[in-house]
């Protein structure tokens, strides 16, 4: 260090502040080391032992400098010439030499070391000894094994992982994340996941700042995540069953996040095939409650309202009832019950006018009737101007999107045509809700055939 004066600046040493020799400095040097150090002479002196060494054997600096080999002390007899032999060796062989032998430590146990020993050459290149950094085999091992462990989590593993830093990004991504992810492992890295995620994105954040913030959920998190894609379509919505771990530096006294490892599976499959069964259930015990419902009804045609009521729920927003004209030869529907198009209300039946409807050619209700099978329909669109005037020209309410019409047979008759609709923020009807609807319109077109209506 240099020292300042009062009379002026100076870069000399004063008198009170010696500078360390170098020998102290390699000694401070050598007991900074994490790994465990010592160093013999040319004539198998032992000249440098640092504290690691000390932890490890139990010998201080004081006992082992000085001493001429391990004999005697930190080897058996019968092992010391062996030892000696491969430790000194190294003086005269190219590069580094690796070992594994026993060493005895001051209190009589042993422990198995794996040694690395090099030459010490002097200014005339010639060797002048060799020194030595030993460590527990079983930390070597284990250090191995995370490693190896590491390794596989990253290349093998059937589940993705990201690790991910302080600053919500990608630092690390294994092969199974990158496909599930739809991107390289090297484009990911340092990416906004905004940037790779369309949706659950918010999700996702939150949950990994609560990790930094307060540490890993009790259990995994179940998350429908879209990724980003081409720009061909709607990203598939996936859900991924999601783990967290607040990653720490092992090296700072004080715990330091480092980032969370995001561990995730896609469970799609397996929560599709459980909503789909709980659904079934639903549906179930629905058809049950309606049918005692309606077993309770005097008039048939109730009895056919209440069916249609306990069928909407968790099904569709609205329904019509459209019965065929028995008094026309040709084909013609009139309105025999509807729900309210403004408000949630019970089915109710439109009269006795029996007015026929004028639905335009192609219309999915007529082509039920001739096909005498289930047809879907849906606006196409997301434009809503666009999807109310094609609800309009149906003749359905305005705010319907899709449309599913089951046919009303009874005691092989065709008695009409039963519509459900749904509305923008509903899913449009898929082939399964097609046999839900039939059963439906089955026990909607008994009652009705006992009323006498249509057909």
């Amino acid at each position: 260090m240099s020292a300042s004066r009062q009379s002026g600046t100076t870069d000399e040493l004063g008198p009170e502040e010696p500078e360390p020799g170098g020998a102290e400095l390699l000694a401070a040097l050598l007991d900074g080391m994490d790994a465990a150090l010592c160093a013999f002479d040319a004539d198998g002196v032992v000249t440098h032992w640092n504290r690691e060494a000390e932890r490890i054997l139990g010998w201080s600096a004081a006992e082992a400098v000085g001493r001429r080999g391990f004999a005697g002390w930190a080897v058996r007899s019968a092992d010391a010439e062996d030892v000696e032999g491969r430790l000194l060796s190294a003086m005269h062989a190219p590069g580094r030499q690796v070992d594994e032998f026993a060493l005895l430590t001051k209190d009589g146990g042993r422990v198995l070391v794996r040694t690395q020993t090099s030459a010490v050459r002097g200014g005339d290149g010639k060797p002048s000894g060799v020194y030595c950094a030993f460590s527990e085999v079983h930390t070597q091992i284990d250090l191995e094994r995370s490693i190896a462990l590491s390794e596989a989590l990253f290349e093998n593993a059937s589940w993705g992982v990201v690790l991910v830093d302080a600053d919500l990004r990608p630092a690390v991504v294994n092969a199974h994340a990158a496909r599930a992810l739809g991107m390289g492992r090297t484009a990911l890295l340092g990416r906004p996941l905004g940037e790779v995620l369309s949706q659950g994105v918010e999700e996702l954040e939150s949950a990994l700042t609560h990790v930094l913030a307060e540490g890993a959920p009790p259990a995994p998190a179940e998350m429908w995540l879209a990724v980003r894609g081409d720009g061909g379509g709607e990203p598939e919505r996936r859900c991924w069953r999601s783990g967290f771990l607040r990653l720490g530096s092992p090296l700072a006294e004080e715990p330091v996040p480092l980032g969370v490892g995001w561990l995730f599976l896609d469970v799609t499959e397996a929560k599709q095939t459980e909503q789909e069964a709980s659904q079934l259930r639903f549906r179930s015990q629905q058809l049950h409650r309606a049918a005692r419902a309606a077993a309770e009804c005097e008039d048939p045609m109730e009895a056919a309202t209440v069916q249609l009521d306990f069928a909407l729920a968790g099904f569709a927003d609205h329904a019509l009832i459209d019965v065929l004209d028995s008094e026309e030869p040709q084909l013609r529907l009139v309105r025999a019950a509807v729900t309210p198009a403004g408000a949630p209300g019970p089915c109710q039946p439109s009269g006795k006018a029996r007015l026929p409807l004028r639905y335009t050619e192609g219309h999915p209700a007529p082509q039920c009737v001739e096909r005498v099978g289930s047809v879907r329909a849906t606006a196409g669109t997301d434009d809503p101007a666009r999807a109310r005037e094609w609800a309009l020209a149906r003749q359905w309410p305005e705010s319907s999107v899709h449309a599913l019409c089951a046919v009303l047979r009874s005691r092989g008759r065709t008695l009409g045509v039963i519509t459900f609709l749904r509305g923008a923020a509903r899913a449009q009807f898929e082939r399964g809700d097609a046999s839900y609807a039939e059963s439906v319109a089955a026990r909607v077109a008994a009652a009705l055939d006992l009323a006498g209506v249509g057909g």
